[in-house]
């Protein structure tokens, strides 16, 4: 398919294609079993369902007395208590006994009054009324055994550790860790000419989804040149990442080269920065086209390529009012806008009275898309319509899609 031809798509489509993609890399994708300490940022390979009701039994959340609530006071507390190690006694009416945190509960109670509350005298026990379950964490409250828990294809983080365990699980069985080949092309890299800005930036990000990446060099503007280079990265990786040469200019070459090598998914995407990204689909791996410019790499790395290595495509955002007013260029992009939450507001960094000086009303991604200084950008505001000054937006903060 010429590029010409080819369709420039929203981003919530381009995600759409990206997952599909993933589906299909992860069928077939080798396992491995890992300890708990070590399942932040790994996929899980099986789906989990639990085995047991969680908890087994009631036990207490608080140190106190534990009875039936609907018996009456004053209750007369027996001799004995319970703790967590304890297999719990009986328990007669009108009675409650000692009973502390984690402990379980006997049969015959199902409510723990905590010390503070509690008045004893000569033995006996008064306090406030209490509901049935108070202070109590109940049988199978947690999850019912048969209930899937986790599905294949999650991407796990350090706080599963503690639902797992809970479950019964030492160890899971995750898919091994994603190889990605970075490649940066374009002669003023490859010469030296011009920094290259994007590779350590995508090879973090790569790393922080939880996956290997490897800068594999740079490549002049040689359409042979790229194509050979892509060849070999997908020969060697899993996924190739490639920077610059994404556009339709004389000397971009690279979307040409993996039309030549594979098929092309999509080429541009409704989105500014970034529009001009590419995924395909190799012999041997998946590739993604990121344009050259460091604020669209970044953004549409973010939005578009980050749900390929986690499955996740949800945008976690904090409300704020935003400082200014932003106008659009043309309609039919969503238009991704960095701001600095400051004084309670977001204030759009490359607004004129922002410390980035690039646009005065007009959002310009463009020049933005080049300014280095706009990573200093709490988070980014997405948004298809203009901006009023004062409006409440949702800001998508960084740390959270990294």
């Amino acid at each position: 398919m010429g590029d010409e031809t080819r369709e420039l798509i929203h981003r919530t489509d381009a995600v759409d294609r990206v997952l599909t993609v993933r589906n299909r890399t992860f069928e077939t994708r080798p396992t491995e079993t890992v300890a708990l300490d070590g399942i932040g940022g790994r996929v899980l390979a099986t789906a989990l369902t639990a085995t047991t009701d969680i908890p087994p039994f009631d036990y207490a959340t608080m140190d106190g007395y534990a009875f039936d609530a609907t018996d009456a006071y004053p209750l007369d507390i027996v001799e004995a208590g319970v703790y967590p190690e304890d297999e719990p006694p009986g328990l007669d009416d009108g009675s409650a006994i000692e009973i502390a945190t984690g402990a379980p509960l006997p049969a015959e109670a199902n409510a723990v009054l905590k010390y503070e509350a509690a008045t004893v005298d000569r033995g006996r026990l008064r306090g406030p009324t209490l509901e049935p379950g108070t202070a109590t964490y109940r049988h199978g409250s947690n999850v019912e055994a048969g209930t899937r828990v986790f599905e294949r294809g999650e991407r796990l983080g350090p706080k599963d550790a503690v639902f797992l365990r809970d479950l019964g699980h030492e160890t899971v069985e995750v898919f091994e860790p994603l190889s990605v080949g970075v490649l940066a092309t374009g002669s003023e890299i490859h010469e030296g000419t011009q920094s290259d800005l994007d590779s350590p930036m995508l090879q973090g990000l790569v790393r922080s989804w939880g996956h290997e990446a490897t800068f594999e060099g740079t490549v002049p503007d040689d359409f042979e040149r790229v194509k050979a280079a892509i060849r070999r990265l997908a020969e060697e990786h899993d996924v190739v990442l490639t920077t610059g040469g994404t556009s339709v200019g004389p000397k971009d070459y690279v979307v040409r080269a993996l039309d030549d090598l594979g098929t092309v998914t999509f080429h541009r995407v409704r989105l500014r920065p970034g529009k001009p990204l590419a995924l395909a689909s190799l012999p041997d791996a998946v590739a993604f086209a990121i344009p050259g410019k460091p604020i669209g790499a970044h953004t549409v790395a973010s939005l578009v390529v980050r749900p390929f290595f986690t499955g996740r495509q949800d945008l976690p955002t904090v409300r704020r009012p935003i400082a200014r007013e932003i106008e659009l260029g043309p309609d039919g992009f969503e238009y991704a806008i960095p701001v600095v939450l400051s004084d309670g507001e977001a204030m759009p960094l490359g607004h004129v009275d922002s410390p980035l000086q690039v646009y005065e009303r007009e959002f310009d991604p463009s020049v933005l898309s080049s300014s280095t200084r706009a990573t200093r950008a709490d988070g980014f505001v997405l948004t298809d319509i203009a901006l009023a000054a004062g409006q409440d937006v949702g800001v998508v903060p960084y740390a959270a899609i990294q």
